[in-house]
Formats: structure tokens, sequence, C-alpha cells
């Protein structure tokens, strides 16, 4: 019989940033480990929409050791700890019980192949690319190795998660030149002696780009492949935007739909109770704009990308008045239904990774999360 083999909090949270790096959330956002002990084995996970007490309870009953939601337990800086309120109430059974708790929000939003990907692909939509791509998230790097080490540099860069661009990778530029130093009296120099006269030496110029949250992984790779001492490299941010990932995304219907024959089929891949719709119902669509959650700040940018209909949720008033006078149709199909389908995704993607690391953890999804609004 094969012997269990069990990861770490700190393993998991490292599987997740694979598909969702911390790096990705937005700045008033707060992803990542929010409870427990990164040393702790976990044996059995639960997966939630929602980290409420009533969720911690599940995971305590199933005897998780670590509860992965989507949305925070904490959000914004806590002035106390009591069980006065909900959130309050989770943190402090968590905690006696020994569940961690980690939380992937705007990161999995964001992230290649995260939320809306999944949200696209259940609504059918095909030609499927980011809506609204992020901007300085990328970094030039410029290394400078002597001849004959330039692939073994580019290849550890490679690792580390430098060279992407688009659906191409291993992307990199040489260059021949001719670099100079003279090493001190204290140094060890790969080429030369300590103290001695200036050296002339053959040397690339290599060149490649880094996504933000590969980059300290990607520098430590190069550094400990790199025979020189004293590595000389340029770090230089971009202001291009990335292709990959951002808010939202847009793609098209195998065929064109009024927009009432499509809402009946977003109802239906979505399981809603009832839609919201902004437009008229005859309006035949094509190009269709989705976002997970709150996504009516990206009006503007669906309809400058050509788009006939936005899905999200938790649009207002004054939001469908400005879709509705530029032609844009609006779906709102609320913030859990829209969000809800990361439960059985995600938990599908920790099932895949650990299986992959010969991890015997089990995945479970949780049971009985209710949107908070009904209707009547």
């Amino acid at each position: 019989m094969k012997k269990a083999k069990f990861p770490r909090v700190q393993d998991l949270l490292g599987l997740l940033n694979g598909l969702a790096p911390a790096a990705l959330a937005e700045e008033w956002d707060n992803v990542g480990l929010h409870l427990g002990d990164p040393l702790d084995e976990v044996r059995r996970i639960l997966v939630a929409l929602d980290p409420t007490a009533a969720v911690v309870e599940q995971a305590v009953a199933a005897e998780a050791q670590l509860l992965v939601s989507h949305h925070p337990l904490i959000f914004r800086p806590l002035k106390a700890l009591t069980s006065a309120d909900d959130s309050g109430r989770a943190l402090l059974r968590a905690a006696r019980a020994g569940v961690a708790v980690i939380c992937a929000h705007t990161n999995l939003d964001r992230a290649r192949g995260g939320l809306n990907d999944w949200l696209a692909q259940v609504l059918g939509l095909g030609q499927v690319k980011v809506l609204q791509a992020g901007a300085g998230e990328l970094f030039k790097l410029v290394v400078f190795v002597p001849r004959g080490y330039e692939d073994a540099v580019a290849a550890a860069l490679f690792e580390g998660g430098a060279g992407h661009i688009g659906d191409y990778d291993q992307c990199a530029f040489h260059g021949a030149g001719s670099g100079t130093f003279r090493p001190g009296s204290q140094t060890d120099p790969f080429i030369g002696r300590a103290g001695g006269a200036r050296e002339t030496v053959g040397e690339v110029r290599l060149e490649t780009v880094v996504p933000r949250e590969h980059l300290n992984r990607a520098l430590q790779r190069m550094l400990k492949a790199h025979p020189y001492e004293e590595v000389a490299y340029d770090l230089l941010a971009l202001h291009n935007r990335r292709a990959d990932m951002g808010l939202g995304r847009l793609g098209r219907l195998a065929a064109p739909l009024s927009l009432d024959a499509f809402a009946l089929q977003v109802k239906a891949a979505l399981g809603c109770a009832s839609l919201r719709l902004v437009g008229d119902g005859a309006q035949v669509l094509s190009k269709v704009a989705v976002c997970g959650g709150s996504g009516a700040s990206l009006i503007g940018e669906a309809l400058r990308q050509g788009a006939d209909v936005l899905v999200t949720g938790d649009v207002k008033y004054h939001e469908a008045q400005q879709a509705l006078s530029q032609g844009l149709a609006l779906v709102d199909a609320g913030h859990f239904a829209t969000e809800r389908l990361m439960v059985p995704r995600l938990a599908d993607f920790l099932r895949q990774g650990l299986a992959a690391q010969g991890w015997t953890t089990e995945v479970r999804e949780a049971q009985g999360e209710r949107d908070p609004f009904r209707i009547v």
C-alpha cells in the first residue's frame, strides 16, 4: 500500500501562486495566507466562494486543515477580533480548530486560466482574449554574460519565468560586445586575478522580459547560473500592456443571438434564479464581454473594443443608464452567480496539482453556499 504524502500550507500557497500569483492582485485587495502556520501539514482542503462562519464550520466538520476561498477573510485592517460579527466568528473558529485560510481574489480574477477565463468557457465563448490588459506588470532584464555561458544563463532565466511574450516562450535577444573590469584586491574573479590589471572580455548582452510576479525567482536563478562574482544587469520597468492577464474577457458567440435568447443561455449556464437586462431584447449579439463579480467599471472598455454586451454583476442604476445610452447591452447575473463557478474549477486545479506532486491530500467543495439576495 502506497504511503500517504501530504503537503504543508506553504506548499499549497505555492501551488495556487502558480495559477494566480499574489502580485496580480489589485493594490486595495488582500490575498494569500490570512490565517495559519505555513508549516502545518494539510490532509484535506475545503474550497469555497465565501469564508463565512458557516463555511468554516464545514471545514471543521470535514476535518480540513485548509480553507481556500475567493473572497478575503480579512479585507480591512482589524481593530478588534471578537465574535460580534461573522468574520470575527469565522477567524476565531478557524484559529481554534487549526484551519488555515488562503484567499485568491483579484489575482484569480486577473490570472490567465483564472475565474474570467472559466466564466467565458461556461458561456461558450470562442476567440477569447483579455478585456482590460494589465499595465506596469513587465520588466526588461538586461544582463552581461561572458561568451559561452549565455545559453546556461538564458535557460536559468526561462526556468524562473522569464521570456514569455503572449503565446511564445523562451524569448530573448543576444548581442555580442566587449566588457571591461578591474578586480579589487579582495575579489575572487572568474577571469583575471585579484588586484590585477584591467580585463577586456568578450561578452553577450542578453535581454528578456520578466513578469513582475516571477521577477525575484528569475533573478535568483540568473545569479546562481551566472559565472561572475559580481553580475552586471539592468532592470527596466515597462509600460507595455500584458495580453495574457488582466480584468474581464472578450469573446465571440458561435452564432449571433438576440439579447433575450442569449440571456436565457446565461441563466441556464450559471444557474441563476433571475437576471437583470439592459437593452432591447431583439438586439443581435456577437461579441461578448464578461467580468465575474462587480465589473461595471469595464463598460467603457467593453464599448471601446466593440462588445455588444457585457455579462457581469452588481450593476448600478447610473451605470445601466450609461450603457443604455451608448448601445451596450448588459446582462447582470449577480455577483454570486458569476463567481461561484470558481469553486469546482479551483478544486479541480488543486486536485491536478496535488496529483502531479504525488500528494494525497483530499479536496472538497463547500456545499450550501447561496446568493444572499432572495427573489420574490
